[in-house]
């Protein structure tokens, strides 16, 4: 059987893209298969490997939202599991979404909201011969300035004031939680060019899809 690879995220991940000028088919608002994280791995890693597509645009670690349904990684987590079991690794990408107003969460609340997430994946019965979960957290690109002039402001709440600052704080709140869960963990704003688009600054660019998926492609192999 290859190695199951799940890939938990929000629309980056699912792959959405703000600007139709950057992806191949641009009135569908979403990079394609040749385009897309997620398939540029499945590409690199090779048959061995299958990389399923965990993408949901909006989600949250554990916050519901209560504009939306169904957003929360944490109600999501066991049957996700379960449906891709046996899982070689668990691959979690999230945060950018909790730093929405609404959710009035500061950076440590989502810190603890990223554990919550892990402690109750790790304890998800799916992870093959000796259950040992296998975890890595990636800390999001931090969104840029220049949503609080854009077409999201609105949307990421008092005219996107807060979340610059909290998703700037991120990283280090995960880099804590994966030290003290044992997750490895991996700063995507420490990869050249991984970063948003100058649309509404908080999602990652065609290049950097390409980016991300070659660091994991590197990062992989040696965790599994």
């Amino acid at each position: 059987m290859k190695k199951h690879i799940i890939c938990l995220g929000d629309s980056n991940t699912h792959g959405y893209c703000a600007d139709p000028a950057d992806c191949a088919d641009g009135p569908l608002q979403r990079f394609n298969e040749e385009e897309r994280w997620t398939c540029l791995l499945q590409k690199a890693l090779g048959e061995d490997y299958l990389v399923l597509e965990e993408g949901l645009s909006g989600r949250t670690t554990v916050f519901d939202d209560p504009l939306y349904e169904h957003l929360s990684a944490l109600d999501y987590i066991w049957p996700c599991l379960k449906s891709h079991e046996p899982v070689s690794l668990l691959v979690i990408m999230l945060g950018t979404n909790d730093t929405k107003e609404r959710f009035h969460a500061n950076a440590h609340a989502i810190g603890l909201g990223m554990r919550r997430l892990v402690r109750k994946a790790q304890a998800v019965d799916c992870w093959g011969p000796g259950g040992t979960p296998n975890i890595l957290i990636i800390a999001p690109p931090a969104i840029g300035e220049g949503v609080l002039t854009s077409p999201v402001a609105e949307e990421m709440g008092t005219m996107g004031r807060g979340c610059v600052e909290k998703s700037r704080m991120i990283p280090e709140k995960f880099r804590q939680v994966a030290q003290e869960t044992g997750c490895h963990f991996l700063d995507a704003n420490t990869l050249v060019r991984c970063e948003f688009n100058e649309i509404d600054f908080m999602h990652l660019t065609r290049g950097a899809h390409g980016v991300l998926a070659a660091a994991l492609a590197r990062k992989i192999p040696e965790l599994i």
